[in-house]
């Protein structure tokens, strides 16, 4: 049935070639327009099933209030129906495998299949119903919604447990802080952004004294006797050793936090001077509670304060490409200081890069390969015709699916152009076989596309059906394998069109020129 119904078709396209080559042309053009419709993102996001929230306090919480916090939190997500289990992890482990302050939760919530979900229908929904009822019930935190595969994978190729990271790089903290704090401001307002946060740098409570110089002169002391003083009742001092058997400990004395709970009462601590007297502290330093840095994190001998946030609801690419445009816009960076966009957004710039190199040089390597097995430039550049228009349709398909292009699709591409160019090979070669022994080129073509329509197609179906239980798929990993089918099915519908259609339209067109140009060259030869 189907050679019936493909006899007359070839027949017609080589005998019009033009009618057929131009919507080829035309489908091409239209997928490059559609390209940036797409969107761009490295890896497709998975769906884990499960949740992981970030919960951050104030650097000077404690850590009873931060675990008591957690349960707060843990007892909202419990609300919902759709948990199962939470868990909360506070500050670091024993082995420090993971460093965070006690003012910093990971919060693991362990979820229903979604199938059996009634609250939302989806991730987003469920995540948009959660955090405000979180952040009524425990005001004054700041939450991260993720996954915990995700964030693990994001920690250890970015750096940062978020989808994107604006690092900013100079030498004054508090600069630092200003400048993060605008840049934040301006990625709220990026459509797509979610969880927006700013490293804490700041805002650990401190007590500081600071030495009077003049006043410890008049006493006749120094400066290392009132901070040995201050030393001791905050730190301890050793003064013997414990013996136990073979055990042997320090003992120190130091004054019990209770009694240093109130400033004041260190300003009455009394320091012995040389005369005998008895000074308070308070009268040779001044005794002040301040706020300094809770940490100060470095980069390529640089200090740096990260912005972070997480996307939803939008594709990588674009996100970082418009908030790059707001950033540059309306954030001016003091001179000594540089931004630069780090996350997953760096590792796809960096995968983008690679890929602009490999994948020219292995067109050409397969343009080179062909022209060796031809022994001629014009068959392989008529095979490789065959990429441009699976190109086509990969892109095509994406687009009809809502999918945005990643690294799962462009391996999908790579996959259908070795496809493609199979089947253009096989054609090609049949038609130059049967040419060679002596049949004139039309017919050559029309019976050379006819042996060949069924194993073409065969190549085709395979690929395609092969793929077709990948792109439907809805199981966990679906995700990633999603794009790459899509690219495959799509691709082979086009290239398949292609091949049995515009290649012996343009090859009848082509062989003319070539055998008038022999004829020429024997006339030539026999005078």
């Amino acid at each position: 049935m189907l050679r019936r119904a493909y006899e007359p078709c070839l027949r017609w396209a080589i005998a019009r070639p033009a009618w057929v080559v131009t919507p080829a042309v035309g489908l091409f053009v239209v997928s490059l327009g559609i390209t940036g419709w797409l969107g761009i993102e490295f890896v497709p996001r998975l769906d884990e099933g499960d949740m992981a929230i970030q919960v951050w306090r104030l650097p000077s919480v404690s850590l009873s209030e931060s675990v008591q916090t957690a349960l707060d939190v843990e007892r909202v997500f419990r609300q919902f129906p759709e948990v199962v289990q939470v868990v909360t992890r506070t500050g670091s482990p024993e082995v420090a495998t993971d460093v965070m302050g006690v003012e910093l939760s990971d919060v693991f919530v362990i979820l229903k299949p979604q199938h059996e979900w009634t609250t939302a229908g989806t991730r987003e929904d469920l995540i948009a119903k959660m955090k405000p009822a979180i952040l009524d019930a425990v005001p004054g935190v700041g939450l991260g919604f993720t996954q915990p595969i995700e964030m693990r994978f994001n920690e250890l190729i970015a750096g940062t447990r978020s989808d994107l990271a604006v690092k900013i790089f100079g030498p004054d903290l508090d600069v630092l802080k200003k400048q993060a704090e605008a840049v934040a401001r301006q990625l709220e307002t990026v459509q797509g952004a979610a969880d927006v946060k700013v490293e804490q740098v700041a805002g650990l409570p401190l007590l500081r004294v600071i030495v009077d110089r003049e006043q410890i002169a008049r006493y006749g002391l120094t400066a290392d006797d009132v901070l040995t003083l201050v030393q001791t009742t905050r730190v301890g001092r050793v003064v013997g050793t414990v013996v136990q058997g073979p055990r042997r400990f320090d003992l120190v004395v130091r004054l019990a936090d209770s009694a240093l709970a109130d400033p004041a009462a260190l300003g009455s601590l009394l320091i012995p001077t040389g005369h005998g007297e008895l000074v308070p502290l308070s009268r040779v330093a001044a005794i002040r509670v301040d706020t300094g840095p809770a940490q100060i994190s470095r980069e390529h001998v640089q200090r740096r304060i990260v912005v972070e946030t997480n996307i939803r609801g939008r594709d990588l690419g674009s996100f970082a490409a418009e908030a790059q445009r707001t950033v540059a816009r309306e954030v001016s960076l003091p001179i000594g200081y540089e931004l630069t966009w780090g996350g997953q957004f760096q590792h796809l710039q960096e995968a983008t890069s690679r890929l602009a190199v490999v994948v020219p040089i292995t067109l050409l390597l397969i343009l080179g390969v062909l022209s060796v097995i031809f022994g001629a430039m014009r068959p392989a550049l008529l095979i490789f015709l065959n990429v441009p228009l699976a190109l086509s349709g990969g892109i095509l398909a994406l687009w009809l699916r809502g999918l945005p292009l990643s690294i799962s699709a462009v391996i999908g591409f790579i996959a259908l152009f070795g496809i493609a160019v199979l089947n253009g090979v096989v054609l090609v070669s049949h038609i130059r076989l049967l040419e060679s022994e002596g049949l004139p080129i039309e017919q050559a073509i029309t019976q050379g596309a006819m042996d060949r329509l069924r194993p073409v197609l065969m190549t085709a179906l395979v690929a395609s059906l092969g793929f077709l239980p990948m792109a439907v798929a809805t199981s966990m990993g679906a995700e990633v394998q999603r794009p790459l089918a899509t690219v495959v099915i799509g691709g082979l519908l086009t290239s398949t069109l292609l091949t049995l259609l515009v290649i012996p339209a343009l090859y009848a067109h082509m062989c003319r020129r070539r055998e008038c140009q022999e004829r020429n060259e024997s006339f030539d030869r026999i005078h």
